[in-house]
């Protein structure tokens, strides 16, 4: 029987390459790998021998006969992908994922090569595995985090119900902790040791900083109380120590959530979904505590577009309606039909036009997708308590979106805008304020002013691309950015360093990768006496109160 990648596939590819027959696509190196909603095995194709299962770091992968009832689904998603007839016609022989360097060029200074990578999310941690993989090359590897915990989208990004795709941060713990490899928690670059004294001390410094700041809508009455951006919202369930104190009131009866991506459907779940699923996951007690209650009825979700243009993915669809049942639901006006669709689309857009259109009986709050709506005035006295949506009419032929007279004025409560995330500045280092990320050519930094790449400086991941993909699409990221940097050292473009073993007094209140073990491994003890994966810590003084057993 073959095996079912489910919804929890991070896009990772690591099991592409150990897969026998070449039947899990899209590749990394195939047009369609960037924009993939998830990665597909070829029911026809796949012979049971169960590499990719080892290799999944997210423990998406089960052989078809035990599969849950949940993802009963994915079988047939799977197959969906293969159904077009370029899809099926792929290559048998074992996709190769291209060699690790072994390294033969002379590098721009005396070894070892030392490398500054700034965060550890998915992208800088990639970045950190990629350059562990060089062989021949002598690496000193210092990380730099201003938090005092280490994971950054994975610990404060992923919903708290999705436990499955947090595992992928054991691996980066892993390489943190291996010899050559540096880190030093609670410094903020650009605050506690600028970008000049990172280049003055290393051959090269990588940003892999993330995107954690909210796009704004840009209407009336968005900065009333009551009005969020979702980045805010997700780091506030999530226990990020900086919007611990957010102020979020449940006690309406409807919240309305701006968007229709990925982000916005976890924020709609997180609202609707109740004790029974979130109490045995590792969202932040303060959020807990909130949503136990909540006032809520409705949670809608609005999008410009119609239904054929949705952002968010089919399989957190298919995880939203396997949670919620006939309590998700949609408008009558869907828009317009996919035009030219491929299989998957067609899916997608029967899965959506199956849900029901009218509320069950019951108290527990409902979550309505709402289409060709399209926010103008947000209006209340000092904090939310309407907002007006205009009708919207979608050009089924090129896309455009025209805004009607046609308006509505709902009560609300909670408005939460999920229209992105953007960059934040890090002094010293060149900045696109319009698109809100690094300028760069392949994750070489550019000086906009010059016009020339900046030598020795490189990006990867949000803070490179912008907010796109899942967390596995920061590996190919990051090892494009590398393969840049490893380049420029081979070519002799890298400025010889000076000697970085002054760095920890220049940080004097800096941490190890201790306090993070201290603080992971209290965080987890907690949470086994409640049947929870860890009981989270959110004040930075109690994170650092803690002390070695």
């Amino acid at each position: 029987m073959p095996y079912v990648i489910t919804q929890h596939c991070c896009n990772d590819a690591a099991c592409v390459p150990v897969c026998p027959t070449n039947c899990i696509h899209p590749t990394p190196d195939e047009p369609d790998y960037g924009t993939a909603e998830m990665l597909y095995i070829d029911p026809d194709g796949c012979i049971e021998c169960g590499a990719c299962l080892d290799a999944c770091p997210v423990g998406a992968i089960e052989p078809d006969y035990d599969l849950p009832q949940g993802s009963m689904p994915f079988l047939e998603l799977n197959a969906t992908y293969y159904a077009e007839p370029e899809k099926r016609d792929y290559e048998q022989t074992p996709w190769e994922e291209p060699g690790v360097r072994n390294w033969s060029g002379e590098p721009a200074a005396a070894a070892p090569v030392r490398i500054a990578v700034v965060g550890t999310g998915p992208a800088a941690n990639y970045a950190v595995q990629y350059l562990q993989a060089q062989r021949g090359l002598d690496l000193q590897i210092d990380v730099f985090e201003k938090l005092l915990t280490t994971g950054g989208l994975v610990r404060f990004g992923v919903a708290p119900d999705h436990q499955s795709t947090k595992t992928v941060s054991d691996s980066f713990d892993r390489s943190l902790g291996q010899k050559g490899v540096r880190v030093f928690l609670g410094v903020e670059v650009g605050v506690d040791i600028t970008h000049a004294q990172l280049a003055e001390r290393y051959h090269a410094v990588l940003y892999g900083v993330g995107a954690s700041q909210p796009r704004r809508l840009g209407i009336a009455g968005e900065g009333l109380a009551g009005c969020i951006g979702a980045p805010d919202f997700v780091a506030w369930y999530n226990g990020h120590p900086d919007q611990r104190d957010l102020e979020v009131d449940l006690s309406g009866e409807r919240a309305v959530v701006i968007g229709n991506g990925n982000v916005a459907f976890d924020v709609a779940r997180v609202l609707a979904a109740g004790d029974d699923h979130l109490g045995g996951t590792d969202i932040a007690d303060h959020a807990l505590a909130s949503l136990r209650a909540s006032g809520l009825k409705e949670i809608r979700v609005v999008a410009r577009r119609g239904a054929a243009a949705s952002a968010f993915t089919t399989p957190e669809l298919l995880g939203l309606k396997e949670l919620l049942g006939d309590r998700l639901l949609r408008v009558d006006d869907l828009g317009p039909e996919p035009a030219a669709p491929t299989a998957l689309d067609s899916y997608k857009w029967d899965l959506i036009r199956s849900l029901p259109t009218s509320a069950p009986a019951g108290d527990e709050p409902v979550v309505v997708l709402d289409y060709c709506r399209a926010p103008v005035e947000i209006s209340g006295d000092g904090r939310v308590g309407s907002i007006r949506l205009a009708r919207t009419a979608v050009d089924p032929a090129s896309g455009a979106v025209t805004v009607s007279e046609e308006v509505d004025d709902l009560p609300v409560g909670l408005v939460i805008s999920a229209v992105g995330y953007r960059a934040v500045p890090i002094a010293g280092v060149p900045f696109d304020d319009a698109r809100a990320v690094v300028p760069n050519d392949g994750g070489r930094v550019i000086d906009v002013d010059a016009g020339t790449t900046t030598p020795g400086v490189y990006v990867t991941g949000w803070a490179k691309r912008g907010p796109s993909g899942v967390i596995g699409s920061n590996r190919q990221c990051a090892r494009q950015s590398v393969d840049a940097l490893l380049s420029d050292l081979a070519d002799g473009k890298l400025d010889a360093a000076k000697d970085a073993t002054d760095v920890p007094e220049l940080v004097p209140h800096a941490h190890g990768l201790d306090m993070w073990r201290r603080i992971d491994s209290h965080e987890r003890a907690q949470g086994r006496g409640v049947r929870r994966p860890r009981i989270k810590l959110v004040d930075p003084a109690d994170q650092a109160a803690l002390t070695a057993p």
